[in-house]
């Protein structure tokens, strides 16, 4: 087989195993033996390694594995060995440490040993602080103090008569239509507002409050029935994706900062609000009756809308009809920001997720507009499609029940008999949440449906609530093991694709400390320093923790 995956056609995983051995020629033509410190007890230690007198032996270098992704386009990962080994013998304490309470009010006042300078002072010291400084304790700070008073130095505040909490931000005179707020720093607003231990009320009147961040409209909104979970749904037209987006926000009255605090019932309601979009969209465009304006749809009127589409869909003349065939999905949670302004993740200002229907073809040009000519719109899950076409061309049989073969027929990558060797996190019978035998992030998890449903329009309801609560399971148990910014996609076959093997597919992509994507990275080559089978025994080790939450 060319292709390059590890899901071979008998439906087992392969890979392969570097085992290097080398002489190195030494060409080094002087000699600089020098101290580069000493013991203790004094005893000099010098740097006569460095300086070998001939050629240098390897007889045994690190073992390493080299796994392709089951997706050629993914690239290859590469697993140290010892580094493996390692977390082997401890899958339970795979985490990340949590962050630690910092507070420079408290360090102020142990400075100071009881003899506060006064609030003026105190306010004058965090204005003359560095930017670096400033920066360092909005984003680190657990202390409401620190970042109220950083606040005030971000923008201007109207307060409640008694002056006890802020009730708007001051505007620029300016155009009424086009007034903008009076902010003073906004790297040092943006940092603000995506931290969780500032408080709600200042997050409100910052970030939350509709139009607190522009004239985006609101055309979409969900509530519970008990009124604890409030989502809106957002019109980005000028998007940087094409054709705008939506965003599905919590709502200002149901403030979602950490994936702790997100519920059931605020999943629901912000998927609802994406397939709700996707079927009334599609529903326009096939020219179907249209539910009734200022309306939310209930889960049976999507469900029968969600019908009409596919029964459409059966006719040639309707499925031509079709200029937007495939959904764009993502969620960028968590945040974070270096006191060298670098932003490290995408803003999240409260728990949301975006989405957008992807156009069949887009105008080509060659400078000027080529008469007739298109070009395919770029969709991820494209790359699928066309991956399953030629493994199926190759082997005669469909990738995806393959894959899902070598899933459940794993071994472990080290042959132990007697540890884990399952990858499978959590599934029923509709959905499965798994480790990749190639991972790209390092903490990389997969969702992927089990039934031949390769979109949301071949998403039935009860396919759609197993999904939804897979998300939620998934994204708790990466917020249990300590991961603080994750990037979730979703990679979905067109409308309009026959192909009846390929699934519905997520990516959760944890972003790392002290990984920020090098050379190796651009180059699709991705290392990591544990087997995927003691990583999924960590993720298991948590999901009856998790299963409780969600349940209660």
């Amino acid at each position: 087989m060319d292709l390059r995956t590890c899901v071979a056609p008998s439906g087992r995983f392969f890979y392969g195993i570097h085992k290097p051995q080398f002489q190195v020629a030494n060409l080094r033509q002087t000699d600089r033996i020098a101290s580069i410190g000493s013991f203790r007890k004094g005893d000099a230690i010098e740097n006569r390694a460095n300086f070998p007198a001939g050629h240098v032996d390897e007889p045994g270098a690190e073992w390493i594995y080299e796994i392709p992704n089951a997706f050629p386009f993914r690239g290859t990962t590469y697993i140290l060995k010892s580094w493996a080994e390692e977390n082997t013998h401890r899958p339970s304490e795979i985490s990340l440490p949590q962050p630690q309470s910092l507070s420079f009010s408290g360090l102020i006042k142990e400075w100071f040993e009881g003899a506060l300078p006064s609030k003026d002072k105190i306010d004058k010291m965090y204005e003359n602080l560095p930017e670096p400084l400033q920066l360092a304790i909005a984003a680190n700070s657990t202390d409401p103090d620190d970042l109220k008073r950083l606040a005030q130095l971000s923008c201007d505040f109207i307060y409640s008569p008694d002056g006890s909490r802020p009730v708007g931000l001051v505007y620029d005179p300016n155009d009424r239509q086009d007034a903008k707020p009076s902010i003073k720093n906004r790297t040092l607003f943006d940092v603000l507002t995506n931290n969780f231990y500032l408080p709600d009320d200042f997050k409100e009147v910052m970030v939350l409050r509709p139009g607190a961040q522009g004239h985006s409209e609101i055309v979409g909104e969900w509530q519970s029935d008990d009124g604890d979970s409030h989502v809106y749904e957002y019109l980005r037209r000028n998007s940087y994706v094409p054709w705008g987006h939506y965003a599905a926000n919590m709502a200002d009255d149901a403030v979602r900062y950490r994936i702790s605090d997100l519920t059931d019932a605020d999943m629901t309601g912000m998927r609802h609000l994406y397939y709700q979009r996707t079927y009334i969209r599609l529903a326009q465009e096939l020219e179907l009756v249209l539910p009734p304006q200022r309306k939310m749809l209930s889960p049976a009127d999507m469900e029968s809308l969600r019908c009409k589409i596919n029964e459409a869909l059966n006719t040639d003349e309707k499925k031509s009809q079709l200029q937007f065939n495939a959904t764009l999905w993502g969620w960028n949670f968590g945040f974070d920001f270096s006191p060298s302004r670098y932003r490290l993740h995408a803003s999240h200002q409260q728990i949301h997720q975006q989405y957008a229907l992807i156009p069949r073809t887009v105008t080509a040009m060659n400078g000027d507009v080529i008469p007739g000519e298109k070009l395919s719109a770029y969709g991820c899950g494209d790359l699928i499609g066309s991956f399953g076409k030629q493994y199926r061309k190759q082997t005669g049989k469909g990738f995806f029940k393959t894959y899902i073969k070598a899933i459940r027929t794993n071994r472990r990558m080290d042959g132990r008999k007697n540890r884990e060797k399952s990858l499978v996190v959590y599934e029923d019978d509709r959905v499965m949440v798994f480790v990749p035998k190639a991972q790209t992030s390092q903490w990389e998890i997969q969702l992927m449906t089990l039934k031949p449903v390769g979109n949301i329009l071949e998403a039935d309801g009860d396919t759609r609530r197993a999904l939804d609560r897979a998300l939620l399971i998934t994204m708790k148990i990466l917020s249990v093991m300590g991961a603080k910014m994750v990037t979730a996609v979703e990679c979905s076959k067109r409308f309009d694709h026959n192909d009846n093997d390929q699934r519905l597919l997520y990516w959760f992509l944890p972003r790392m400390p002290g990984s920020p994507g090098a050379f190796s990275e651009q180059q699709l080559r991705w290392i990591n320093g544990h087997y995927p089978e003691d990583f999924a025994a960590a993720c298991r080790t948590h999901l009856p923790e998790v299963l409780k939450l969600i349940t209660h």
